[in-house]
This record gives structure tokens, C-alpha cells and sequence, in this order.
């Protein structure tokens, strides 16, 4: 039990995990004082996207030569990481909501909350642990801005705003949530 403890101090879990919460609680806040309509997903959207970035700091150890030197297989350990911070934003997300309106129902948070951190976990693999988070965000930023999604390319683009039912964005969430998970547990941060 003492290496979890290492593990996650060494990763700044409790760091993450504080700003998690603050941003889902003051996320939960402003969207009850009327910003955005009753089906609005921004609001949602907003909150998994600061946790996952938030979460992405930890993608990345203090010393990549130690992490890479060390005599435990990463790989089931990456993969893992990846996965419980996708399930701890989104479960936060959800018990906020539980506090006041739900804005989000479930299969839109596990949607957007597995495309998420796979776009995170990818964006680690290809710049590190601190530019993880810039990948997500430029997604989210042009998926705010873009036209609206009547068409298969534009649906990709905006996959974490559309309704839980459509498959492009579905499918957009799996694939990235797959790939990115898979590129940071076989080749792990870069450097």
C-alpha cells in the first residue's frame, strides 16, 4: 500500500484531485444561476475538460529516467492511471450534479469523460506530461467556435457536445479513448 501512496504523491494526485472538485463545485454553481439553458452541455463539458487537464500533470513522473529504469512493468500501470482519472472526473462530475440540476446524464459524462482522457493520455505521449492538456483544450476551443454538426465531419469535431445517442460522436469518444491509452501505457510520457 505505501508504493499507491508514493505513486500518487509522485504524480500529484491529491493536487489534481483538489482542483478536480473546486472546478466541478464552482462549475456546478455558476451553471444554477442560469448559464445556459436546461439542455446546455457546456457546462459539463467544461468541467471534464478542466479536470482532465488538471489529471494531465500527473501523466508524467518527477524523473522520466527513474520511471523508465524501474524494475515494474508501466504499462498496466499507465493504462490504469489513464483510466481511473477518466472515472474519478467523471464521478465527481456526477456527484456534484447530484447536489443541484443533473445537466448531464451518464452516458454523456462516461462518453466525454473516456474521449477526454484519451485525448489527454495522447497528448502526453506525444509532447509530455506538461503539454498533455493542450490537446483537449484546442478540441474544446474549436468545438465551441465550429459550425453547427450537420455533417459526418463537423460531428467529429464537435463529438463532446453532441447528444449521448450519436454514433459519430460515440464512436469519436471510443477511438480516442483507445488510442490514447494505449499509445501512453506502451510508450509512456515523452520527454
Amino acid at each position: 500500500m505505501r508504493w499507491l501512496t508514493l505513486y500518487a504523491r509522485s504524480r500529484q494526485v491529491p493536487a489534481s484531485l483538489a482542483v478536480v472538485v473546486v472546478s466541478a463545485v464552482a462549475m456546478g454553481a455558476l451553471a444554477r444561476d442560469g448559464g445556459g439553458g436546461p439542455g446546455d452541455p457546456r457546462p459539463a463539458v467544461l468541467v471534464l475538460a478542466a479536470g482532465m487537464m488538471a489529471a494531465s500533470i500527473g501523466l508524467s513522473g518527477q524523473d522520466l529516467a527513474l520511471d523508465r529504469t524501474a524494475a515494474i512493468r508501466w504499462v498496466p500501470r499507465r493504462a490504469a492511471h489513464v483510466l481511473l482519472a477518466g472515472a474519478v472526473v467523471g464521478t465527481v462530475l456526477l456527484t456534484v450534479q447530484t447536489m443541484g440540476d443533473a445537466r448531464a446524464t451518464t452516458a454523456f459524462v462516461v462518453r466525454d469523460s473516456a474521449g477526454l482522457m484519451g485525448l489527454v493520455a495522447l497528448g502526453a505521449a506525444l509532447w509530455g506530461g506538461q503539454y498533455a492538456w493542450t490537446l483537449p483544450f484546442a478540441w474544446l476551443s474549436f468545438a465551441f467556435f465550429a459550425p453547427p454538426p450537420t455533417s459526418a465531419p463537423t460531428q467529429v469535431a464537435t463529438w463532446m457536445l453532441l447528444s449521448p445517442g450519436t454514433a459519430a460522436g460515440t464512436w469519436t469518444a471510443l477511438v480516442l479513448a483507445v488510442a490514447g491509452t494505449a499509445a501512453y501505457a506502451v510508450a509512456g510520457p515523452r520527454r
